[in-house]
Formats: C-alpha cells, structure tokens, sequence
C-alpha cells in the first residue's frame, strides 16, 4: 500500500511500511523513512508505483480548465477526490484525484485551501482580479525581457534612460526598468555602468555628474520659487568709515568688509562688517525655508548653485557705492602694540566704497608693498599696510595657543574654462552651465597669500569674538571645535562654546558668510538680539538653550556640506582629468603620500600609482599616467623613476585629508546590487577655511 502526503508544501509518496493510530510510517524511493500524521495523509493506493502516480498526476493536471473547474466547483467546501471524481468521472482513480489535488492546490487565485485537501472556489471578483494581476505580470515580464534585450544589443530604451539615476543610485528593486538593467547585466556579463555607457545611456560625463548631483540634492531642481527680498529696517544708523572688501571677480554674495580708522593718531578701530539679512529674513518666513532646504551655496568650476535667490543676494551683498545693512564688530587696538582696548557689535549701515578683486591684485598687493619694503600702488595702501601687520599679530598669537605654526606647503588652485572652439564666454551661472566639452586652465594661487591673510585673520577674529559673546549671555550658537590636533580628531559642530585646536582660539562660531552658508544666518540671527537686548538677549533670541531646531539644522548642514564639498571635488577630478587629456600629459611628478598613494606637484591631483607602496612618504617620483575614466573619476598611474631632489613629506594631517578627499572624489559608488547584476577642516588649513 501507497500514500500520498503533503510536507512544507510539497507533495511526497512512498510505501506504508507501518501505521499507529495517530500516524503512519512511509519509506520514500529515496529510501528514506519519514513519520507522517495520519490526518496529513490525503491518498492511499494500491497502484501505481509512488513516482509513476506522481509524473501520471502533473501530465493530468496541466491538463484541467481551470475556469471550467471553477464554474462548476460546488460553492461550498469540497475535497479533491470528490472534484476529480465530478470533473472527470465517477471511476477517477489515483492519478486523476491526485492530478486534481494537484491543480487546486497551485491555483488559489481560483480555489482557497481550507483544510488537508479540502478546498472553496475563491469569489468571481477575486478570480477577476487574480486573473488581472497575472496577465499584467506576464506583461511586466515581457517589458523586461524586452528592454534587457535592446539593453544587450548596444541600445538605451528610453524608460531607463530616464530612470538612469534612480537606478544606479536609489534603486527600487521592484521597478520594471532596473529589472532590465539587471537582467542585461547578467546575460551580458558585463557591469552596470559599463552596460549602460556601451547602451548610449550616458552621452556625457559632465551632465552625469551635474545630473546625479541634482537628482541625489535638488531633485526638484536648483531653480528657486517666485520670492521676493524683504526690505531691511529702514532707520539703521549711517556708519561714519570707508569699508572695502576683498574677494574673487566671480564672487556675487559679497559677505565680508573691512574698514580701519584713526591710523596715525595712536589708537586705531579696525571694523569688521557682516552682510545682515538676518535683519530681515525671519525664521520660518519663506525665504528662511528654502535657505534651510539648501542649506549652504554650492561651488563648482563654471557654476554655482546660491543658497539665496539672486534678488535676495542682490539686495544684502555688500557692493560698492551703496550703504548696506551690516551686523559690525569694531575692534579698537593700541596701534603700536595692537593690544586690544575694546570691542563693540553695532547694527548699522555701511558705506561700501569698493570691492577690491584679489585675483587683480595679487601681483601688486604684496607684503613689501604692504610693509613698505616696495611702493604701494593698489588702493587703501595705508589700510592694508595696518590690517597686514594686524593679521600676522592675530596670526602669530593663534600659533602660539595651537603650539606650533601653521604651515601651507600646497597652493590652491584655480579652474578657468573657455569655450572648446575658443569662441564665446564660458558659462557662470546655474542657468547656462558648462558641457563639459570646454577646454580647462588650470592655475595655482599661493595659499596664505597678503590678502588672503588679512580677511582670513580678520574673519576668525570675528568669529571667535562673537562665539565668546554669545556664550557669555547665555545665548546658544552653532560652533566649530577640535579637541586636539592629533591626526584622526576631527572638527565638529555643536552647540557648546569649546576650543578650536586647530585654529587656536578659545571659540568659534561660523558668522561671517550669512549669504552662502546656512548655519551663518542662524547664528546672525543671534548676534543681532544680543547687539539689541544685550543681557536680556537669551529671552530675545530666535534660538533658545537646548533647542532641538539647532541640533537638527547642525544634523542637516554636516550631511548637505558634506555632499556639496564632494561634489565640489569630484567636478575639480574631473576637470584635472580632462586637463590631463587636453594637454595630452602621460607623465607627472609626484610625492609619495601613504599606501601607494602619491600626490601630484602641480595639480589638485592624488591617485594610486603601482611601485610605490615600498617607498618612504614624501619621496618624489616621476608617474606615468597610464589611464583615467571621466565618467568614474578613476585614474591610473605606476612609478617611473625616482628623483634625486627630496620633496617635503606631507604632515600626518594633509595626508589624511587627501587621502580622505581622493577617496570622496574617486571611484564611482553605486546603489544598484552589481553582484546580483553579475549573477541573476584639518589643521594647517585653517586661514584658508576661516575665509
């Protein structure tokens, strides 16, 4: 005697060998022997053998209407040897109740399991619905099949064209178009992004980069809504200086200005002033809304993306000819000693009389000139002169809180673009952006430079000051600290007025560029109800003490800087790059940096280049360019020679960073499952960060 059983969902058959009364034992043709509940047995035969039943059974059901079976399914509860012996005929045997057993059970779309063989035909709605859902699969199945075949032919549809992003980078699994994707990798055996590139998916590495940025930052675009500059207080006090500031030609958001009185009479005032739109913009107001969303400007060569709407910016930059609400911190000093006297905020308007361009004035503001070592032929000589003696005090004092100097062994450098055919301008807006066809120059600037200094230090002198003030009235602010300058201690925000080891200075808050950087207006928004209450000013300020609203916005603006600075040095990659290729440069030299990392002399460049991982840090050697990827930044290298003359190794601290930043701007990181594809502020940099 035979039965047949279901276990885990499937169907087995063997020879009874021995029955209880509540079981039964069966030996399967494996051999193996397996105890089995008397109620789990569902058909017991004499003939034929277990296996022939079961193959007899699977023919028979594949053979039975299913939507002839339902129609004339009785309404209540059935077993399936009374459906087989009504579907059939009166004699069905073993093979049929089994083959109707079968059936019933791998259709519950039109038959509902009730019990051990026991079944109920599902309503006709959910038959309906069923029946839909399955052929709208089989559809989906065959869109997939379709689109991995012109995928695998060398062609882009255009439903995962325009799903490229998603797909590669926030991938749902469950959508039709990265079920394609998938499935073309895997019958071509070829990765991803490499499939999708061979397909005509991405026409330019440039827009790829610029689009997966806007699609993982801004994904409802980086245009801003209809918003309109709300007017500064109209009875601010005229400031009775001559402000200047000093920034790139291509700067538009102005933030910073400088001015200095009383030169020659002993005691001099030195000013600090501040673009104020916190003197208008409201917490929550709209514009405070899409600042927050944005968080910070955006920087690229060719580009930017503001955090404010051009009319907004427009109306607090500091440009020059217009008196412009500032928040000012004037310091008076000893102008022999620069000893400081006293230091008072103000809340006023400033006359701006001009905006000085360092790019036009590094060669002829120089520290002779400024010290008087050379002829000053550059406006405000006398002015400079003081800030530049200022500077290297403030400066000075700083290194000897940090215990030992700052120190710029880099330059910073420069990215021009011009037009492929040499005809036009190139793009400086968000409206009209490069191609990425342009042809780059690369340029270097002195890091620490005069002017440089003088509004970094002067810069970190006002934050410094203001975070101490805030602290002092009890009023929360968004600072920067480091607790040490050993390598691996990294600057952090929060809402405590700690040490800046790197910087050397007791606080520091960032206040000085309200216009590009979020947690700046938040902080402005501070100051200014300290500047107007004074002691009181904790009751007054915007931001109370343990405000949950600091910490999220301190959460928001790591994650947001974050992306944007890598971003920003994955586009400087690229550029480098195509630097590279335009110039059609096959060998530079490098030092060696740490785990067969080298750091190019003359370009923002740091790859892995093969034969130097033995060597010591800081040898300079000559690397062969032997290949590079625009589209996943990557770029290869293997030592060439060594040279004789040693270069300076790197501190522990830069090395870290750009290993860090390579790391950031390097190898293309995707979301989409490629193995299931291939189966189925440091210290040293502190002025610079500061300005």
């Amino acid at each position: 005697m035979y039965a047949l059983f279901e276990e885990a969902g499937k169907f087995l058959a063997g020879r009874v060998l021995s029955e209880a009364e509540a079981s039964v034992q069966v030996e399967l043709d494996s051999g193996k022997r397996v105890k089995v509940k008397a109620a789990h047995l569902l058909l017991r035969f004499a003939q034929p053998a277990p296996v022939a039943l079961i193959e007899a059974a699977q023919r028979l059901a594949a053979e039975i209407d299913l939507d002839l079976a339902w129609e004339f399914a009785p309404d209540g509860d059935f077993a399936f040897a009374d459906f087989a012996r009504e579907y059939f005929d009166a004699s069905a045997g073993p093979e049929r109740q089994a083959a109707a057993l079968f059936r019933l059970f791998d259709a519950p779309h039109y038959f509902r399991r009730v019990g051990k063989g026991v079944f109920r035909k599902a309503p006709e709605e959910t038959v309906k619905a069923a029946l839909l859902a399955i052929e709208r699969k089989q559809q989906q199945a065959a869109q997939v099949a379709g689109w991995a075949d012109e995928l695998a032919a060398g062609r882009c549809p255009d439903a995962v064209r325009e799903q490229l992003y998603r797909i590669l980078f926030k991938p749902d699994k469950n959508a039709l178009e990265y079920k394609a994707v998938v499935e073309a990798a895997r019958r071509a055996q070829r990765a991803p992004l490499d499939l999708l590139k061979g397909a005509g998916a991405i026409d330019s590495p440039y827009q790829f980069h610029w689009r997966r940025f806007l699609f993982e930052q801004f994904p409802r675009g980086a245009g801003f809504p209809p918003l309109s500059a709300p007017p500064a207080p109209a009875d601010l006090p005229l400031a009775q200086v001559q402000a200047f500031s000093i920034d790139d030609s291509h700067t538009t958001e102005i933030d910073d200005a400088l001015s200095v009185q009383g030169l020659g009479s002993g005691t001099v005032v030195f000013g600090i002033h501040i673009a104020a739109p916190a003197l208008a913009i409201k917490p929550d107001s709209p514009v405070d809304k899409v600042a927050r969303e944005r968080l910070s400007t955006v920087y690229m060569p060719g580009g930017k993306i503001t955090m404010l709407p051009d009319e907004v910016v427009q109306a607090y930059t500091l440009t020059e000819g217009r008196d412009c609400p500032a928040v000012s911190l004037y310091v008076t000093l000893d102008e022999a000693t620069l000893e400081v006297r006293a230091r008072e905020t103000r809340i006023e308007r400033v006359p701006i009389v001009a905006n000085l361009r360092h790019d036009r004035l590094d060669d002829v503001v120089t520290e002779a000139t400024l010290t008087g070592a050379a002829p000053a032929e550059h406006p405000f000589p006398a002015e400079l002169g003081f800030a530049f003696r200022l500077a290297r005090h403030l400066k000075a004092q700083r290194e000897q809180v940090r215990g030992k100097p700052e120190t710029f062994n880099r330059p910073d450098y420069t990215f021009k673009l011009e037009p492929a055919d040499g005809v036009g301008s190139p793009p400086a807006t968000t409206a009209e952006l490069p191609e990425g066809s342009e042809r780059v120059l690369i340029g270097t600037r002195r890091r620490g430079a005069p002017l440089d200094l003088i509004v970094a230090e002067s810069m970190i002198l006002a934050n410094s000051h203001w975070g101490g003030w805030l602290a002092s009235l009890g009023v929360p602010g968004i600072y920067r600290s480091q607790a040490s300058l050993l390598p691996g201690v990294k600057v952090r925000m929060g809402t405590k007025a700690l040490p800046h080891a790197g910087m050397g200075v007791a606080q520091y808050t960032w206040a000085t560029s309200p216009l590009r950087r979020y947690v700046d207006l938040v902080n402005q928004w501070q100051i200014v109800a300290c500047a107007r209450h004074g002691a009181t000013a904790a009751l007054a300020a915007p931001f109370k003490p343990k405000d949950a609203t600091l910490f999220s916005i301190i959460s928001g603006f790591d994650g947001a800087y974050t992306a944007y600075n890598g971003f920003q040095n994955g586009i400087e990659r690229f550029w480098t790059l195509r630097w590279l290729e335009q110039n059609a440069v096959t060998e530079i030299d490098a030092a060696v940096m740490k785990d067969g990392l080298v750091r190019a002399e003359t370009l923002p460049l740091v790859l892995r280049a093969t034969g130097t991982e033995s060597l010591p840090r800081g040898t300079r050697v000559r690397v062969r360019i032997t290949g590079s990827d625009l589209l996943t930044l990557d770029v290869w290298g293997s030592f060439v020679t060594r040279l004789e003359e040693p270069g300076a190794a790197p501190t522990p601290e830069a090395e870290e960073e750009e290993a860090e930043g390579a790391e950031a701007a390097g190898p293309l990181a995707l979301a989409i499952d490629v193995d299931e594809a291939a189966t189925g502020d440091a210290a040293g940099a502190a002025s610079a960060a500061a300005a």
